[in-house]
């Protein structure tokens, strides 16, 4: 059985930092392209970053880049993103997810697995 486990998540003000962790389990994790997603009260779920196989290759929404980093160690089956320089409006639920293919897609739909996400708070 497949389990991503999302942890660190947290209440942070305005311009701090924080690091969210994604725990995998139960899949091959170094064939799994990973993603991080968001979802916001009352808004869509969004795009978030997303990293390669190998961690070579990564991509990112528009709105993050230069402030959020994604990293993988597939040695450890984990996932982390990196945000620095936080804003209010990145408060959201932050969710994990992975998909054998190796597109770094920024759609939810092709991604197969989730977690159940963890909150992240940034207060103005």
């Amino acid at each position: 059985q497949v389990q991503l486990v999302e942890s660190g998540g947290g209440l942070v003000q305005a311009g701090e930092s924080l690091r969210v962790s994604c725990a995998a389990s139960g899949l091959t994790f170094s064939l799994a392209t990973m993603g991080w997603f968001r979802q916001a009260p009352g808004k869509e779920r969004e795009f978030v970053a997303a990293i390669s196989r190998s961690g070579g290759s990564s991509n990112y929404a528009d709105s993050v880049k230069g402030r959020f980093t994604i990293s993988r160690d597939n040695a450890k089956n984990t996932v982390w993103l990196q945000m620095n320089s936080l804003k209010p409006e990145d408060t959201a639920v932050y969710s994990c997810a992975a998909q054998w293919r190796r597109l770094l897609s920024i759609y939810g739909k092709d991604y197969d697995y989730w977690g159940q996400g963890t909150q992240v708070t940034v207060s103005s």
